[in-house]
């Protein structure tokens, strides 16, 4: 096979997904050097991707749908030269664009049904039924490229390339506390995963001795009305920060930050990313269990109830996370921070 010049890995979902998808960047650049990546996805994506110095260059498939007719929107895909198209996250319109472009190698997931006439590489296996992590899953795509190898979790954490982290405004530097842990709870997800509970959130905070840390509520603005009657936010090592940043200066806040705890959200695995103590709650249910959503970091770790538990399936409330106690909570972090 000829060495590709121009790669674009397309996954056009969610923040936590997208991070999860930077190692396939990392395994492009060891594989080819000399390759040049570009990353289609979202608007609200773009300065994660812009975080990984294995990303070339981000493509918005935001501005791209935009436009007034299909022939301009392949006339897109054709200015970007590209000899590899990687749909990780399948899209049929990204399908049909991407062959209509003549893009020559078009990898992607064999279960689709507009893959088989859109994708002439395409890959067969199950992410439902796998029990690798989703970051493993990502790399099975590589197949066609001559790349076989599953890594394990901890060796796929320097694919990130998260080596381009912003500097945060002096305003929100300040904030921090030199002398004690700095940590952000994130406590919604905006409905992308199952959630621990605003109630254990702020028994937490209670949980947490005041000369030790220095907290950080985050969320959006949304987010904010909904959970700041629940907290208590009197407390002098207590700040509510939902709403008052950008994606890219939240980046760099988490970054100069001790800890964040979270449910699966992409929060939490930016954390991981950035090298922090990164602390997850979770569901066991699959596919939303650790083994296959984990964040992936040096001091990453995470909580979940080893059992059975099928009743919450459907959605709402998962006892089985919200059974799991702020004082379970606030031992592991302690080791975490204790250890690493």
């Amino acid at each position: 096979m000829t060495t590709p010049e121009t790669i674009i890995i397309s996954r056009t979902d969610s923040i936590g997904d997208v991070v999860l998808t930077l190692p396939v960047a990392g395994v492009l650049k060891e594989l080819f050097p000399k390759c040049k990546v570009l990353f289609l996805g979202r608007s609200y994506t773009k300065e994660v991707t812009a975080c990984s110095e294995f990303v070339d260059r981000f493509v918005n498939m935001d501005e791209i749908e935009q436009l007034s007719d299909q022939r301009q929107q392949i006339e897109k895909f054709k200015a970007l030269n590209a000899d590899v198209i990687i749909h990780v996250f399948p899209n049929p319109l990204i399908a049909t664009l991407a062959k209509k472009a003549g893009i020559k190698i078009r990898i992607g997931t064999a279960g689709r049904i507009y893959h088989l006439n859109s994708c002439n590489k395409p890959v067969i296996f199950s992410r439902k039924r796998s029990e690798l992590h989703e970051a493993q899953l990502n790399l099975k795509l590589l197949k066609p490229l001559g790349y076989t190898a599953i890594p394990e979790l901890n060796e796929l954490i320097k694919y990130y390339g998260f080596t381009k982290i912003p500097v945060p405004e002096k305003t929100l530097a300040r904030q921090l506390d030199p002398d004690k842990k700095n940590l952000i709870l994130h406590p919604k997800s905006k409905g992308s995963a199952r959630e621990w509970g605003l109630d254990n959130f702020s028994k937490l905070i209670d949980l947490l001795p005041e000369e030790k840390y220095r907290i950080f509520i985050s969320g959006t603005e949304e987010e904010g009305k909904l959970f700041r009657n629940h907290f208590n936010l009197n407390k002098k090592n207590v700040t509510d920060i939902s709403g008052t940043m950008s994606l890219k200066q939240f980046i760099a806040f988490i970054a100069r930050c001790d800890g964040l705890v979270a449910a699966s959200t992409g929060p939490l695995h930016i954390a991981a990313a950035t090298g922090i103590v990164a602390l997850g709650i979770y569901p066991p249910i699959k596919p939303m269990h650790p083994k296959r959503w984990a964040p992936l970091g040096p001091k990453a770790g995470y909580l979940v109830k080893d059992i059975f538990c099928d009743d919450c399936r459907k959605g709402g409330s998962c006892h089985c996370m919200t059974e799991i106690t702020p004082q379970q909570v606030k031992q592991k972090l302690e080791e975490h921070f204790e250890t690493r």
